[in-house]
């Protein structure tokens, strides 16, 4: 396929006329006249690289000061379980007889309540939607997840009577020999 001389000058003028209009686009930012700044962008701009104030920091997220602000709950009249768990944690679970729908758990010195969540499997549930933090409960053993991280923050956490070794029953049999 051989070109002809003259549709290809015009497709040459036509590749140096676009060459031409995109330099003239693409000129630098000092080439461009000078603009005046608005008194309000300016403002704005300096606030975004300022640092926050003193104040600023004492202050708590909204999140951190309304889960702060959820008052202990009540532990009178609670059987008291504590649970030994992984990496020398230590859980201690406050169930009511009247309330099975509710426990509070101290971790890390501080007492929350947490809700009862239904499960198919029946593993006992409870979490606290305000800080995070779900006790998943099977026999073997518990275990404590953040939801908000979502990560464990204790496992293998067992009771007195889930730490005693499993002793397995001796057949009839042999006791008799």
């Amino acid at each position: 396929m051989a070109l002809t001389p003259k549709p290809f000058a015009a497709a040459c003028a036509l590749v140096s006329t676009l060459a031409f209009a995109a330099a003239g686009l693409c000129t630098p930012a000092s080439a461009a006249p000078e603009q005046e700044s608005h008194p309000k962008a300016v403002k704005v701009l300096k606030e975004k690289h300022h640092k926050p104030s003193k104040k600023a920091k004492e202050q708590p997220a909204p999140e951190v000061a309304a889960a702060e602000d959820e008052p202990e709950p009540d532990i009178t009249d609670t059987v008291v379980t504590d649970y030994a768990c992984e990496l020398n944690n230590k859980v201690t679970i406050y169930t009511n007889a009247q309330d099975d729908g509710h426990i509070a758990l101290r971790w890390k010195n501080r007492l929350h309540r947490l809700d009862r969540i239904g499960t198919t499997t029946g593993a006992l549930r409870f979490e606290n939607p305000k800080f995070g933090l779900i006790w998943i409960g099977i026999p073997s053993k518990g275990i404590l997840l953040d939801s908000k991280l979502n990560r464990q923050l204790a496992n293998e956490c067992k009771n007195a009577q889930q730490a005693k070794p499993l002793v397995a029953a001796v057949p009839a049999a042999e006791k008799k020999s």
